[in-house]
């Protein structure tokens, strides 16, 4: 487990982007499973969850070690450009770094997000239908909204 003294989490900035896309890529690379090729992350479909990041409703959180400065992962919630605010829940995505995960790290950016958003009425994620991490989501009271082909996709009223 990791202790709050060993990490700080900060708030998520444009000039994140960088930072965003590695994450971004840690989160489609489900433990255990063959790592996808770096590429992937260009995708459209993936791609929308971090180009041009700093739009006015994006928002997020960083984990980094507090010692070694190094990035542990982050949570960060965007409304698609092509939704107007307001007709859509956001969608949320979450990574934490391999060799970092199930020591309670998801919990701590995840339980942020939640107390940053108190207003917010539902967050959408998409997640591996066999993914482990869909039980970390279950905790916080996300529940499936959908099923697709290999993944589902939750939802959560807050």
């Amino acid at each position: 487990m990791f202790a709050p003294a060993d990490y700080e989490l900060r708030p998520l900035t444009a000039q994140d982007e960088p930072l965003l896309w590695e994450m971004l890529y840690q989160a489609l690379s489900p433990p255990g499973a063959v790592a996808p090729e770096r590429d992937i992350i260009h995708r459209p479909e993936y791609a929308r969850f971090v180009e041009g990041w700093g739009r006015e409703l994006d928002q997020g959180y960083v984990a980094h070690d507090k010692n070694e400065g190094t990035l542990l992962g982050a949570v960060w919630l965007r409304t698609p450009v092509e939704i107007q605010p307001g007709e859509a829940p956001p969608e949320l995505a979450f990574a934490v770094k391999e060799g970092h995960r199930k020591r309670g790290l998801g919990a701590s950016l995840l339980t942020q997000m939640v107390r940053a958003n108190p207003k917010l009425s539902a967050v959408l994620l998409h997640v591996g239908a066999d993914s482990a991490a869909a039980r970390i989501f279950e905790r916080f009271g996300f529940e499936v909204a959908s099923q697709e082909a290999r993944s589902v996709v939750m939802r959560r009223a807050i």
